[in-house]
C-alpha cells in the first residue's frame, strides 16, 4: 500500500513540476510574442492617439475659421458689386 501511495505521491510532484514548467514556456512565449508585436507596429511608425487627437482639434479649429473667412470674403465681393 505504501508502494502505491509512493507511486501516486511521485506522479503527482512530477505532474506539478510538469505544469510548472508548462507555465513557464508559456510566460517566455507570451514574452518572445510581446516583443515581436511592439517591435512590428514600432516599424509600421503609427501616430499616438495623442498627436492625432491634436491635429484633428487644429484641423476642426482651421475649417471654422476658413468658414468664417468665406463668409466674410462673400460679404465683401457682395458690397463691392453693389
Amino acid at each position: 500500500m505504501t508502494k502505491e501511495n509512493n507511486f501516486f505521491d511521485e506522479l503527482g510532484k512530477l505532474m506539478d513540476n510538469a505544469a510548472g514548467v508548462a507555465d513557464g514556456v508559456r510566460r517566455e512565449i507570451e514574452t518572445a510574442v510581446k516583443s515581436q508585436v511592439e517591435r512590428f507596429v514600432a516599424d509600421l511608425d503609427l501616430v499616438k492617439r495623442e498627436d492625432f487627437d491634436v491635429l484633428r482639434e487644429m484641423v476642426q479649429i482651421q475649417e471654422e475659421e476658413i468658414k468664417s473667412l468665406r463668409k466674410d470674403l462673400g460679404a465683401l465681393k457682395s458690397k463691392k458689386k453693389v
